[in-house]
């Protein structure tokens, strides 16, 4: 069977076959970043969870369907209507082929089996209340208790949110052979385990979400701070998570404030886009950005989703850097921010999560209320951690951190360090930048 995933539409701009250049491809992107996930979950109601894999390749093929014939032909008037048309025929003509190889757990698939119930059926399936549904069910599907914590993020990522196994490697800080392995786990598992295709209720569905919310977050992280492609933002990522955090906050049958943190976390954050990179793709520090150019009414609707988040007595750890976020984005300048209230923050985030990159930040924020020296006191702590031998922040924040503290040989030392780790063009390009303003002040 043949894959398609954005990385294939980069790398087929990259050797130019495709003659129209960047139009194609970015159509493409889109529609695999937006479509992907719907179309994925609603064949997945109708070949059964334990087809998932099956789901998966009908719609690949359909996106490759798309690259090839748009490539030659143009993009269609209604790209998406061509894409999901092409999908729902696609879909027929596998259970066709395949009726008597595998079994199917959903009733929609029998009626999709004959032609004079078929077409009232795929009407059915793919109405927009639908797939919103299905996209629901699909992640609860997804982070099952059954499926360890870490898979089921990563099964997530790859099937609703049509992540390659390259990305979700690099979001986990992991290598790809890695990620593979825990997405055949996890397939295995729901096959396996019969694992229905629906959402939870109770104490089940809370346990879940705190894993749906987790990868939604990894998704809105990709794309704030890409570890792939040219560019510094990828902005579908982004309105991607905030897409189905929005889903979940919706449906009544699911409630929960730490749906509404997340939400704060992500749109405060989103507000200050307009001023984190350059007109060269360069990224712009904090202190440095112009706040004329953060978008007001995000920030009030992000303020306002962290108020309603806050109504009951529950913290998380969106809750908490939400309200970090807040404090950045309330700030009417750098040197006016209260850094001691953000670091009371951490302090009080570390007792939730402990991780490698919360510390790391947590000494960046140390260096602003107290010097950099101690901060590098903070970083020594952590600096044998596994987890940094491959992390870029760690050692351009290091760097940084020794160069405030008049030590510019030393923070040369660690971006030509950082140079050796496999990195994007953009990446390398902002070291060297750096280099060139630690050099002039050694």
């Amino acid at each position: 069977m043949i894959s398609i995933d954005s990385d294939t539409v980069q790398k087929a701009v990259q050797l130019d076959m495709i003659p129209e250049g960047k139009n194609i491809s970015e159509k493409i992107d889109h529609l695999f970043r937006h479509e992907y996930g719907k179309l994925v979950s609603v064949l997945t109601k109708t070949f059964g969870p334990s087809n998932m894999d099956l789901a998966e390749d009908v719609v690949q093929e359909a996106m490759y369907e798309a690259l090839n014939k748009w490539t030659y032909q143009g993009v269609p008037k209604n790209p998406v209507g061509w894409i999901y048309k092409v999908a729902k025929y696609k879909a027929v003509n596998t259970l066709n082929r395949e009726k008597y190889k595998r079994e199917y757990a959903s009733e929609v698939a029998h009626h999709l089996q004959s032609e004079w119930t078929a077409e009232p059926a795929l009407k059915h399936i793919f109405t927009d209340k639908e797939i919103a549904d299905d996209q629901l069910r699909m992640i609860f599907t997804c982070c099952h208790p059954s499926i360890s914590s870490d898979s089921q993020i990563a099964l997530t990522l790859k099937t609703l949110c049509g992540f390659s196994i390259p990305e979700i490697s690099k979001a986990f800080l992991t290598t790809d052979e890695n990620i593979n392995k825990r997405l055949v786990r996890a397939r295995k598992i729901i096959k396996e385990a019969e694992i229905p295709f629906e959402i939870p209720m109770g104490k089940a569905l809370e346990q879940r979400l705190n894993s749906v919310l987790e990868a939604i977050y990894l998704l809105f992280n990709e794309g704030y701070n890409a570890t792939t492609g040219n560019n510094m933002i990828r902005y579908e990522l982004c309105e991607e998570a905030i897409r189905l955090a929005e889903m979940i906050a919706n449906s009544p049958a699911i409630k929960s404030k730490n749906t509404y943190a997340l939400l704060a976390l992500m749109t405060l954050n989103s507000a200050r886009f307009n001023s984190r990179i350059d007109a060269f793709e360069n990224s712009i520090p904090l202190e440095h950005q112009d706040r004329n150019t953060w978008d007001k009414d995000l920030i009030k609707k992000g303020l306002y989703y962290l108020e309603f988040a806050t109504t009951q007595n529950e913290i998380s750890l969106y809750h908490i850097l939400a309200t970090i976020s807040a404090t950045h984005c309330t700030a009417p300048t750098y040197e006016s921010t209260d850094w001691e209230s953000i670091l009371s923050l951490y302090d009080l985030l570390i007792q939730m999560d402990k991780s490698p990159i919360v510390l790391l930040n947590r000494a960046i924020v140390v260096s602003k209320t107290a010097n950099p020296q101690r901060a590098l006191e903070e970083l020594n702590k952590i600096k044998d951690d596994p987890a940094f031998r491959s992390y870029l922040p760690f050692y351009t924040s290091k760097a940084e951190l020794h160069f405030q503290n008049k030590e510019p040989k030393i923070a040369i030392s660690l971006l030509y360090d950082a140079l050796k780790l496999p990195l994007e063009p953009k990446f390398k390009s902002l070291i060297n930048s750096k280099l060139q303003e630690y050099s002039k002040k050694n």
